[in-house]
């Protein structure tokens, strides 16, 4: 078994999760962590038997690092990313692909220029209730989809504005980019890149300058489908929940574990005659597997020349479609995927 050497820039919540998975896994190990913050990056490197290299230059050109994870702030995202490309490694970049829909262009065509593979953060489809949703669709359990309806949030905290979040130099848009693009991401799995959106942004109490701490988006598709979403920093309680509803029933995937509750999936069967469905519903406690799904996807893929979830153009298709969300907040019009003003993915 070959076995590759990952190196982690960035050493936040996230950073750390990639770094233990990649020592945990038996096909990687963490071989370097970088982070401006020195402290936290020894911590992190002495929990993954790791080295701390002096910066992300030093890493990436490190010749036993083979692929690289990037954690950092958006606004750093698409610079690292690229470098660690042209320097010959595989990347898993954390969503969002960039701040915008030019970086995470640029990004896909870096990896394609230098023969390697690039795989985007959307660890949600690995959570196992929305993985089991998607399987129940692609079988027809549910027979055509024919809307969707979404609503993700928390309520932020005082001093968000201070944080990197609250920037909007570093994270090109608010919580229509932070976790807006995990259901624009899902939406795009489920039921493909959409024909065109309209999307009403607010901010409501959070003092974040130019950035959105709410956004609701109703999109439609070329089979006719229609799905709306409202993702918010005013969700004082932590909430997921996402429904997928077709012609012979439907799909409710609610909770993603720890603070947003336990995940399950409730599958409904219509009846024919009417009246109540057949409904039956799935609980997955325990911890959140789906850090270590999605780096066994990414370490596996790349070992086997396959295919796997979230790849770049999955990437920039999201990028896309939060560029054409974020254009008809602006106009107050109904915007086309892939329009000049939001740009071609």
């Amino acid at each position: 078994m070959t076995i590759l050497g990952a190196g982690v820039v960035g050493c936040g919540l996230i950073g750390s999760r990639r770094a233990a998975e990649a020592a945990r896994h038996p096909a990687s190990r963490c071989v370097a962590v970088a982070d401006t913050d020195i402290g936290r990056a020894e911590r992190v490197a002495a929990e993954a038997g790791a080295r701390v290299a002096r910066d992300w230059h030093e890493l990436i050109a490190s010749p036993d690092i083979d692929v690289v994870c990037v954690a950092t702030p958006n606004g750093r995202l698409a610079q690292i990313a690229i470098a660690a490309l042209n320097a010959g490694k595989h990347v898993l970049l954390e969503k969002p692909m960039g701040r915008n829909l030019d970086e995470a262009r640029a990004i896909r065509a870096a990896a394609r220029a230098a023969g390697r593979r690039v795989k985007v953060g959307f660890n949600h489809r690995y959570h196992p209730a929305i993985a089991r949703a998607h399987g129940e669709l692609a079988n027809g359990t549910i027979g055509t989809p024919i809307n969707a309806r979404a609503r993700y949030g928390h309520g932020a905290r005082p001093g968000y504005e201070r944080e990197w979040r609250g920037n909007a130099e570093l994270a090109g848009g608010g919580e229509l980019t932070d976790q807006g693009v995990h259901v624009v991401d899902l939406l795009h799995w489920f039921l493909g890149p959409p024909r065109d959106v309209y999307a009403v942004t607010q901010r409501a109490v959070w003092p974040l300058g130019e950035l959105e701490d709410n956004a609701f988006a109703v999109l439609r598709y070329a089979g006719g489908a229609v799905a709306s979403f409202h993702t918010s920093w005013t969700q004082w309680r932590n909430l997921f929940s996402f429904e997928i509803f077709g012609t012979a029933g439907s799909l409710v995937v609610e909770g993603l574990g720890g603070s947003y509750g336990e995940e399950s999936l409730t599958i409904a069967l219509r009846a024919p005659e009417g009246g109540a469905p057949l409904t039956e519903r799935l609980a997955f406690a325990g911890p959140d597997t789906s850090w270590r799904d999605e780096w066994d996807d990414f370490i596996t893929g790349i070992g086997a020349g396959r295919a796997f979830l979230g790849d770049a153009d999955d990437g920039v298709v999201a990028m896309a479609t939060l560029a054409a969300l974020y254009a008809s907040a602006r106009s107050g019009l109904p915007e086309p995927y892939g329009s000049r003003r939001s740009g071609d993915p």
